[in-house]
């Protein structure tokens, strides 16, 4: 069944139903018939607003492999962007406090306005000193999946902050999906208990709460690329080529087929799969294991009703500096705008 939506972003489908827009980088209900499946977004290096953005969110997800750094959390963390929102979701965390890690590199320019943690799955919230005034509703919410906490550092699950800020109503989640390739049905099943059970009207929402307005995943989802051995997809990356291994990636098969992320954007996967690495190095698995690289690790948006809330995404990218992981950390970067003519 083909839906008809209305869409505010720059962007190009993943999808053969692909058609050109006649007003460039803005889609409408107009031009555009969408099926089930993820939308990518072009980033953009400016914003097509006509005025300055209501928000401006830098978002990150690092899978950390136990182990932290001040200098790769520092480097994590800067942006050369105006930002309004950091929101900085982590997985593998250790034992470290990370809040007062971020809290010293931040000190200067942000304060931490939300935490959410479930042992080794973390999320923060920082906002510009000061900006509490702009923060309303703020709430927290955890489900667990699985997987194995404790010394291990491997929880399965996702944490979750709900907040209003500066009359936009948002959601950020962080996750940690069950590993490996075979695991595709369980993924998807952790991803709807988890949409289903966050932030529910018998643990934190009002019947009358109005919903958000935005929703973004960001995380260690774990799936895979599937229908290639690790020699092929390391000779396509080694030529620059990663582009071609999109098709074998699961997150989109599966969203293609409806089971995850139904009306859901992400940008372009430019950057090279982020796992999995040699620790100290950019280079791929050498264990007896040879893994297949793969996207992991990635942000999601999903924008209730385009007609409240535009959307630019700025960019999306992968941060190969950062060696301390088996990871590579992502970054996006993501403007909103309220229509004033609309009720909020």
């Amino acid at each position: 069944m083909v839906k008809i939506l209305e869409m505010s972003y720059c962007c190009r489908r993943r999808r053969k139903t692909e058609r050109s827009s006649p007003t460039g980088n803005m889609v409408s209900h107009a031009t555009v018939a969408q099926q089930e499946g993820i939308r990518t977004v072009r980033s953009c290096n400016s914003c097509s607003f006509s005025s300055d953005p209501d928000v401006c969110i830098c978002l990150v997800t690092w899978n950390m492999n136990g182990k932290v750094s001040y200098e790769d959390l520092a480097e994590l963390v800067e942006s050369k962007r105006t930002l309004d929102l950091l929101v900085v979701g982590l997985q593998e965390a250790p034992r470290k406090s990370i809040s007062r890690m971020l809290q010293a590199t931040l000190a200067k320019t942000h304060a931490l306005l939300g935490k959410a943690i479930m042992q080794s799955v973390q999320l923060y919230v920082f906002g510009p000193k000061n900006s509490e005034s702009y923060t309303k509703e703020l709430k927290v919410d955890k489900q667990s999946v699985g997987g194995l906490g404790g010394l291990i550092r491997r929880k399965k699950g996702a944490v979750a902050i709900r907040i209003n800020f500066r009359g936009i109503r948002m959601v950020f989640i962080s996750c940690h999906l069950s590993a490996h390739a075979h695991n595709v049905e369980e993924r998807n099943s952790q991803f709807r208990h988890i949409s289903d059970s966050l932030f529910t009207k018998s643990k934190h929402k009002s019947p009358y709460a109005p919903p958000a307005q935005l929703t973004i995943w960001l995380g260690d989802l774990n799936y895979r690329l599937e229908g290639i051995d690790t020699q092929p997809a390391r000779k396509l990356i080694r030529k620059d080529l990663h582009r071609m291994l999109i098709g074998n990636d699961q997150l989109l098969q599966e969203a293609e087929r409806g089971e995850v992320f139904s009306g859901y954007c992400e940008g372009a996967l430019k950057f090279k799969p982020t796992y999995k690495y040699d620790v100290g190095s950019s280079d791929y698995d050498t264990s007896h294991k040879v893994r297949v690289p793969s996207w992991t690790d990635r942000i999601l948006f999903k924008i209730e009703d385009a007609d409240k809330v535009k959307a630019i995404l700025r960019s999306y990218e992968s941060v190969d500096g950062i060696e301390s992981s088996d990871h590579k950390p992502v970054k996006a970067h993501l403007c909103l705008k309220l229509n004033p003519n609309q009720d909020r």
